[in-house]
């Protein structure tokens, strides 16, 4: 397995105004939060991590000053949403009314200690504009009232959280083989979980098609999106620290996409430590010989 790649702290990436950069901040039961950019505008994908841990790891990435626009809540679950209410509050004190993007399901069961004020209503497949930015939320398998994934898409470049689901459905398959870069759920392995100290329902609860993706679900998915062509980098997200290990899926990774004959790219999210900072460029349009 090679090391990935670890930025040096405090050193800003470059960023160009054709290009956006992904960073992982923290993925997994914990906490999660995912930072998309292209230097002057920002989103958040969930905030399960502190307001303070947020910004220090971006910090650590070279993006202290970093802009966020608004935050992208994928469901309602405490590891995704706990610092709602600490960003909102604190946005508000700086005269900012932060948009919280959200299905009327998940806003319905926000815990009300974390709901922030301005919430904005989306509904799953149906895309809709926000400043530069095309954002898809799409509809995934969770045992949560109205759980999506987040498709962020800016000047052709296209990227994806796509966590918090028990199976992958057509759709998500489909969705999968568009992006650039993919946030990818590998959360355990099948063994380890069934030998592991969860109590049977819970492991149940895991390995169902409402639950979260197993390391061979996961790869089985990666190397159909490799595949296609078009998928850069995949960043390895929600490993669970029970049931899994990095070397597991990365191995299951790793297999997919050399079955697939691909050049991605493989990351891991983990969950206390920021990822790569992965800045990606729109492919350069050959120009016309005048003549």
């Amino acid at each position: 397995m090679s090391s990935p790649t670890v930025h040096p702290a405090h050193t800003p990436p470059v960023i160009a105004a054709d290009s956006l950069t992904v960073v992982s901040l923290g993925s997994g039961s914990r906490g999660n939060a995912t930072w998309i950019g292209d230097g002057a505008h920002g989103l958040l994908i969930d905030c399960g991590l502190s307001h303070r841990q947020i910004r220090t790891r971006m910090a650590t990435r070279g993006l202290a000053d970093a802009p966020i626009d608004a935050v992208l809540i994928t469901h309602e679950h405490s590891d995704h949403v706990g610092a709602c209410g600490v960003i909102d509050r604190h946005a508000r004190r700086q005269g900012l009314a932060l948009p919280f993007l959200m299905t009327p399901g998940t806003a319905d069961g926000l815990n009300p200690k974390v709901r922030p004020a301005s919430i904005q209503a989306v509904e799953a497949g149906v895309p809709l504009q926000f400043g530069p930015w095309t954002l898809e939320p799409w509809r995934i398998p969770h045992d949560t009232a109205d759980p999506i994934a987040w498709v962020v898409e800016r000047d052709g470049l296209r990227v994806g959280v796509l966590t918090d689901l028990g199976h992958t459905p057509r759709a998500v398959r489909h969705v999968l083989a568009t992006l650039d870069v993919a946030v990818l759920e590998f959360n355990h392995d099948e063994e380890m979980l069934l030998d592991g100290p969860y109590p049977w329902p819970l492991k149940q609860r895991v390995r169902g098609r409402h639950g979260h993706l197993s390391n061979a679900a996961a790869a089985e998915a990666l190397e159909q999106a490799a595949g296609a062509g078009r998928l850069r980098d995949v960043l390895l997200g929600h490993l669970s620290q029970e049931n899994n290990t990095e070397e597991l899926a990365w191995r299951a990774a790793d297999a997919a996409i050399a079955r697939a004959g691909a050049a991605t790219r493989i990351h891991l999210a983990t969950q206390d430590v920021p990822s790569d900072v992965l800045t990606v460029q729109a492919p350069q349009v050959a120009q016309p010989t005048l003549f």
